[in-house]
């Protein structure tokens, strides 16, 4: 393949304004696709040429294989780049892009196939002494067996989708009177979101951190790492904070667990960008989860650690080029934290928002980045994922990262929507979380407990106002009654408000 000279971005949002800005620096021409509701998006008034799909339903859209590919071939585009979502872990879709004579940037449909399937990965990787969370290795498929297997374990337990992720058909049981049930509910869902009811067992890890590594591989055989990222900070089991480097990794532990990732890549002869997620627990001793294979939302807070373009470095190894450095040549350069600024609302379990953005004014600034796809007086759609943008704050080190994202947050003015900035302030504020000490478990340990003991503050305060309204209007009877008396009602008045 030589060099590609036009993309399509099948993809919506902050990822596809985000492949728009490094292509038009590369000197590639883009093409953007829309469904109806995303007609005035910033996507598709930056591209070179847009399209639309249909309507806002994502079979007769960004799902809809038939129709990217039909555009992709009138237009001329000779590579389309997924980005992260939709069908960019679909294998399908890299073979029809592939099948109709144009580049897909990502992985070959073999390594999608192996990776996508957890149940495949842990196999493809079993030969490579990469240590793996004790469970089965094999699609339940009888109840009985599955309770045995499970006592086997300990609970608690992991029941987990063998397709997708996003945390869909996973389920922990603690119990073995929930077993029969929780399983029920995981297969249920697992086919509802991926069409795989496939599910399989896992001893639960309690108190984990979350560790990914980026990794690169080109089509002559070369691999490395861009060091890792701690994804710990969760809510339902999808990520919302990232950081670059990870806090509590030695330089060892680092070696070792990006060793082991370049171990997974090869396993399945990957090549382009993908990640792989490991578990580490309490005693430092780190399990392989899964691979994504495609880029990641978090990439921007290793490309600020370590000076590189990875949308760049995709379309250069979906080219044909060699990696444009080694291993030895990368450097962890200072520290960057990114939040996902999602229309949620957090005081509510982080339900998902839609609205106008009635004002949009993004924080600038020296260490600020923000990677979005909106602007001031655009919807905020219920049909997709409610990400607005993400904000990335890059650091000497760790306490200036979280210094300047702090700063950024209070000058971010977001007004139509609930967002996660205000959660996003208190973890940065968590004295927890400053000093590293932390695991996925932090959402319902310290946040729920803090709008907990709020929300009864709330209350109390309520009650104190109502009495103290009660009372006021007391003392203002009693002073009209004792007015030129000389009379003096309570002093309680002024020591409340005090």
């Amino acid at each position: 393949m030589g060099k590609i000279s036009k993309i399509l971005i099948s993809n919506r949002g902050e990822i596809a304004v985000r492949v728009i800005r490094t292509c038009k620096e590369m000197g590639i021409k883009t093409v953007a696709v829309y469904s109806d509701v995303d007609r005035y998006c910033n996507h598709v008034k930056m591209a070179d040429e847009a399209y639309c799909l249909g309507s806002a339903e994502l079979s007769q859209s960004y799902l809809n294989i038939e129709k990217i590919i039909a555009v992709a071939k009138n237009c001329g585009a000779d590579a389309i780049h997924p980005g992260y979502g939709f069908l960019s872990e679909n294998s399908s879709f890299s073979r029809a892009t592939e099948e109709g004579g144009m580049v897909f940037i990502g992985p070959s449909p073999h390594s999608i196939d192996v990776m996508g399937d957890k149940l495949a990965a842990k196999k493809a990787v079993a030969d490579f002494d990469i240590p793996m969370v004790p469970g089965i290795d094999h699609a339940i498929e009888d109840l009985d067996e599955a309770k045995k297997i499970a006592e086997s374990l300990g609970f608690p337990i992991l029941i987990k989708a063998s397709a997708g992720g996003g945390g869909k058909g996973m389920r922990v049981v603690h119990e073995p009177n929930e077993f029969e049930e929780q399983l029920g509910r995981a297969i249920s869902e697992a086919k509802s979101a991926f069409g795989n009811g496939n599910v399989f067992l896992e001893k639960f890890i309690t108190n984990p951190r979350h560790i990914e590594f980026q990794i690169f591989g080109d089509k002559h055989g070369n691999y490395l790492h861009l060091f890792e990222r701690e994804c710990s900070i969760q809510r339902r089991h999808q990520k919302v904070i990232e950081e670059a480097p990870s806090s509590v990794l030695t330089e060892e532990l680092r070696d070792k667990m990006g060793k082991a990732a370049i171990k997974v890549a090869k396993a399945c002869s990957y090549h382009g960008a993908g990640t792989v997620e490991f578990m580490l627990d309490g005693n430092m001793n780190f399990y392989f989860l899964e691979m994504n294979t495609r880029l990641q939302v978090e990439h921007p807070v290793t490309e600020l650690i370590t000076g590189k373009d990875l949308v760049k470095l995709q379309i250069q190894i979906a080219e044909g080029q060699k990696m444009p450095f080694e291993q030895k040549d990368l450097k962890i350069l200072g520290h960057s934290i990114e939040l996902r600024v999602y229309a949620e609302d957090p005081a509510n379990h982080f339900l998902p928002d839609s609205g106008i953005l009635d004002s949009y004014d993004i924080p600038k600034g020296n260490g600020i980045r923000v990677d979005d796809g909106f602007s001031q007086g655009q919807e905020i759609s219920i049909n997709y994922d409610p990400l607005i943008s993400k904000l990335i704050s890059f650091g000497e080190d760790r306490k200036e990262a979280i210094e300047k994202i702090l700063r950024a947050i209070s000058e971010y003015n977001i007004q139509g929507v609930e967002t996660t900035l205000a959660f996003g302030s208190f973890v940065f504020k968590n004295q927890k979380f400053i000093e590293g000490d932390f695991d996925t478990n932090f959402v319902e340990k310290h946040y729920y407990p803090d709008l907990k003991e709020k929300k009864s503050m709330d209350g109390e305060e309520k009650m104190a106002i109502s009495i103290f309204s009660a009372w006021y209007h007391e003392q203002q009877q009693i002073s009209s009654r004792y007015s030129g008396t000389g009379a003096s009602p309570s002093s309680w008045k002024k020591r409340f408000r005090s």
